[in-house]
């Protein structure tokens, strides 16, 4: 059942009403998806953020803290197609993008090609366990993210818009797995790593999922209106000031650039690249128009920076011997600017 809390031509709209109506949408979204996931209010904000700004996540957790259950709940929400794909080491890329059969036709007897789609053709994916299957594999999922669209025997075939990617991991066992690498890390515009729920949390979700009770879940967006909003996440201004201090940040997490602080020069091999300052300033934009402001300022620079930079810079021997992790070489950051 589709809940549109506006039935109009969004095309009419101007600028302002429409950043209103997305923060009403915003508000309708997580309510809905509260009925179903108990906590896990930042995730949730930040994967719309993501969706909103046309990026991608990687969601990092231990087993059972429903990341399958979130990005199904958040397809249903929003009435997208929704695709899981199960990683595992012999999972083949035209098992994702699809594969051309011989198919006859019986009438006239002769054969032909005839390209079956994959799993890939949806709206929202869900790469369960990415770094399960040999990088092969990985770089046809990444390749289709980047460029959104699949090539099988010479021919593109476009992705229908819009276009999600939420990649799941397992940090517990390393054994027979697949690391992605910097270079594809970098695809990924969030790494959001899922934390244990409270005690009272917990209570909730074992009451909520023992019982008979069973949430009914309304539609509130469809892929044209959210297409829609992608656009005026684009068309929001940023202050020059603003942007300036994303790309200040960006660059003092490169051990040999300019005024870059004593500690990032011995914990980290290598820093962030210019795409990180793309999602900054993005993940702001977006930031600011779902809470009703028209404009972005430093603040919501700085709340992007723990999921923007966490996977983007590459700790040394010095940082594992000081048992330092990414996040709190991030934080350390943000407080010396």
């Amino acid at each position: 059942m589709k809940d549109k809390l506006v039935n109009r031509d969004l095309t009419k709209l101007d600028d302002v009403e429409a950043v209103k109506l997305l923060q009403e949408n915003f508000k309708s979204i997580r309510k809905e998806i509260g009925k179903v996931i108990i906590g896990q209010d930042e995730i949730i904000e930040q994967l719309l953020i993501s969706l909103l700004a046309r990026g991608h996540c990687l969601l990092v957790g231990v087993p059972g803290l429903a990341k399958t259950l979130l990005i199904k709940t958040l397809a249903q929400v929003l009435d997208l197609k929704f695709s899981r794909i199960q990683f595992t080491p012999d999972l083949m890329p035209s098992d994702i993008t699809g594969t051309e059969i011989l198919e006859e036709n019986i009438t006239t007897g002769t054969k032909s090609f005839k390209f079956i789609k994959g799993p890939v053709f949806a709206n929202i994916i869900l790469a369960d366990e990415i770094n399960r299957t040999p990088p092969k594999t990985q770089a046809a999922l990444l390749e289709a993210m980047q460029e959104h669209h699949v090539t099988a025997a010479g021919e593109k075939y476009i992705l229908e818009e819009p276009f999600f990617v939420l990649a799941t991991q397992n940090p517990i066992e390393q054994e027979g797995t697949y690391p992605l690498p910097e270079a594809q890390l970098d695809r990924f515009m969030f790494n959001l790593w899922l934390d244990y729920p409270s005690r009272t949390e917990e209570i909730e979700i074992v009451k909520s999922t023992t019982s008979l009770y069973s949430s009914k879940l309304k539609q509130i967006l469809d892929g044209e209106e959210i297409s829609f909003f992608q656009d005026l996440v684009r068309r929001v201004p940023v202050a020059d000031n603003v942007v300036e201090f994303a790309v200040d940040l960006v660059a003092r997490t490169r051990p040999n650039g300019k005024g870059t602080p004593e500690f990032i020069k011995n914990w980290l091999s290598w820093g962030a690249g210019p795409r990180a300052s793309q999602y900054l300033i993005l993940g702001a934009k977006t930031k600011s128009i779902i809470e009703g402001r028209h404009t972005p300022d430093i603040d919501d620079v700085r709340k992007m920076a723990g999921p923007v930079l966490r996977h983007r810079i590459v700790p040394n021997f010095n940082a594992e011997a000081d048992s330092v992790s990414p996040i709190q070489i991030v934080e350390k950051l943000l407080s010396a600017v």
